[in-house]
């Protein structure tokens, strides 16, 4: 047996910027090397950032990222760090002539390895993902190989993320190659009630391969998907031996016995069992194992519960979105009620108070318990606030424009929007739109009003779930979190009945169901995509059903026009769900 120390580099790219990500590529590998690690791995796709969508598509960016790799090796070689292998996840190009169904440039999702100033070898992902957020058949074409290193004596396979995911290609091949160590860069996104399905995936590959596994995993925002890092090492026999922290950049290095190999190198053709032919790829960089030393103990970093889990995703969501895009502040509507509480607080969070600006837009028909709770955590918090009262703005309009029931409510909603759009081109803040699932789902929103603004942290969550994640944030903290402030989202904004106040005595459920019902229902119908008749089967009252289909479904222009925000559940509307808006389909029962 020999032994070696692995860095997994869970690290945050931003998509596009070749350069920053290659100077942190740089600096995360002279931490490793400080930290005596023999070889790094970090991400799919660090060099770019991903996903990167049409970038893939224009020769210059591919360029770009061939270019990128080749002087990141160099450097790494210039500032002493040549010597120490590197796996990074970058775009490279196929080669291909040109055919039609064939992403154009043939572009790859491709991992390289780094050594001596050198790009030593590369391999492409085979199985490209094409569900749920993944679009993968338009962006790559199939890699075909199976890179097997020999590092301190140790043969060492590369294989990237979804190849770990399906049966057959390169992963099946890794066992029957003899690699004693698979490493697999990921850019797998976060989503609630996963399980642990990547623990279990892992173990049940390093079985099968004979091999110990790292997985490697991104971190970050990136527009509305969340990568959660949880980077684990398991061993031949699927046992945990190591795991990253989740929604933090993390440098997790472990030491690993692993078996000494003296296969020939050379190239050798395997059956990929899914009707391809994988090609086994063998080089030496190294022959001899390193000399015996201590194993540092391995860290094994619990999970987070539920809620803390979708509370740090939609946190990082916000801070990377206004990070990434050079916004130095935020601004939205601050009414009271829990949906916009939540929001506040979740910027603050992200941002820090100091950088989020609210403003009270009372009407005639606000109540003074909505004006009282959205000042008490302005108190709670210390964020930038403002009141600007709206009743003299909607009499100028209706001065103009006779407008009654309906319209005259939306008019309000869009002054609103409209003063916090204007702040916003005035000041540079980022605007917050403060809707949740359960309202998009079922269009209980305003078009150019509520609707309006740049990013939408709770837009996946439900309205059940912003009470849950309320009264966790008021029991619980985090240290990433930026608000210092307890108990931050005033308990009346939990505890009161939803109204969106837009006309005496109004109660959300004057228009909608109970949101406990709302919520399961929605599940069903939306997240499981059951029909009406298997809604019915399930328990759910067949008016209820009916009348919530047709809720969803004529809802669906709002949705195309309603921000980004993250994606928390398996399918949330945008990335996930897409359906036509001009549709004549109807469930019956």
């Amino acid at each position: 047996m020999a032994q070696l120390r692995i860095a997994l580099a869970q690290t945050n790219p931003t998509v596009g910027d070749l350069s920053g990500n290659a100077g942190k590529l740089v600096a995360w590998t002279r931490d490793a090397a400080d930290r005596g690690a023999h070889l790094v791995v970090f991400t799919e796709m660090f060099l770019t950032g991903y996903p990167v969508e049409d970038l893939v598509l224009r020769t210059s960016f591919v360029d770009a990222s061939i270019r990128a790799l080749r002087e990141t090796a160099a450097r790494l070689r210039d500032e002493g760090l040549g010597e120490l292998p590197v796996v990074v996840g970058y775009v490279d190009r196929a080669g291909l002539a040109p055919r039609v169904g064939q992403p154009k440039g043939a572009p790859l999702d491709a991992a390289a390895l780094l050594h001596r100033g050198e790009v030593v070898t590369c391999t492409a992902k085979h199985h490209l993902p094409n569900y749920g957020v993944f679009d993968e058949y338009r962006y790559f074409v199939r890699g075909d190989r199976l890179p097997v290193f020999r590092l301190h004596g140790v043969d060492v396979a590369v294989a990237v993320c979804e190849d770990l995911w399906q049966e057959g290609g390169p992963v099946s091949v890794v066992g029957r190659a003899g690699a004693g160590l698979l490493v697999v860069p990921n850019a797998s996104p976060y989503e609630k009630e996963k399980d642990d399905v990547r623990l279990e995936l892992c173990a049940r590959r390093a079985r099968e391969a004979g091999c110990a596994l790292v997985y490697a995993n991104q971190v970050g925002g990136q527009d509305e998907l969340v990568f959660d890092g949880d980077s684990l090492v398991v061993d031949a026999s699927g046992e945990l031996v190591a795991r990253a922290g989740q929604f933090r950049e993390e440098l997790l290095t472990v030491d690993l016995d692993l078996p000494v190999s003296d296969a020939e190198p050379g190239r050798y053709p395997f059956d990929a069992g899914d009707g391809s032919t994988i090609t086994v790829e063998r080089l030496v960089l190294s022959s001899e194992p390193v000399p015996p030393y201590e194993p540092e103990p391995p860290v094994v970093a619990e999970r987070l519960d539920l809620h803390a889990e979708v509370y740090s995703a939609l946190v990082l969501a916000v801070r990377d979105y206004v990070a990434k895009n050079g916004f130095r502040s935020v601004i939205l509507g601050l009414s009271g009620g829990i949906d916009s509480a939540l929001t506040a607080t979740i910027a603050s969070d992200a941002i820090g108070p100091d950088r989020v600006h609210v403003v009270l837009m009372p009407s005639r028909y606000s109540s003074d318990h909505s004006l009282a709770d959205a000042e008490e955590l302005v108190r709670r918090q210390g964020v930038n606030a403002r009141v600007v009262p709206i009743a003299d703005i909607v009499d100028a309009f209706e001065k103009e424009i006779e407008l009654s029931g309906l319209s005259a409510e939306n008019l309000q909603a869009r002054v609103r929007g409209m003063i916090l759009m204007g702040l916003s081109n005035e000041h540079g803040h980022l605007v917050l739109t403060t809707g949740n699932k359960s309202e998009l789902a079922t269009g209980y929103s305003t078009l150019y009003g509520d609707s309006a603004g740049g990013f939408a942290p709770i837009k996946d969550v439900p309205k059940t779930m912003v009470w849950e994640l309320s009264r966790w944030r008021n029991e619980h903290g985090d240290p990433s979190f930026l608000l210092r402030a307890e108990r931050p989202v005033p308990e009346n904004s939990i505890t009161k009945e939803p109204s969106a106040e837009l006309r005496p005595d109004q109660r959300d459920t004057d228009s909608l169901p109970p949101y406990e019902v709302l919520d399961r229902l929605l599940d069903d119908y939306v997240e499981k995509d059951m029909g009406s008749r298997e809604l019915i089967e399930a328990g759910h009252a067949p008016e209820l059903v009916a009348r919530v289909i047709r809720l969803v479904d004529l809802a669906e222009y709002k949705r195309r026009q309603y921000p980004p925000g993250p994606k928390i559940t398996p399918k949330n509307f945008g990335r996930d769900r897409r359906l036509p808006i001009t549709n004549r389909w109807r469930e019956t029962t």
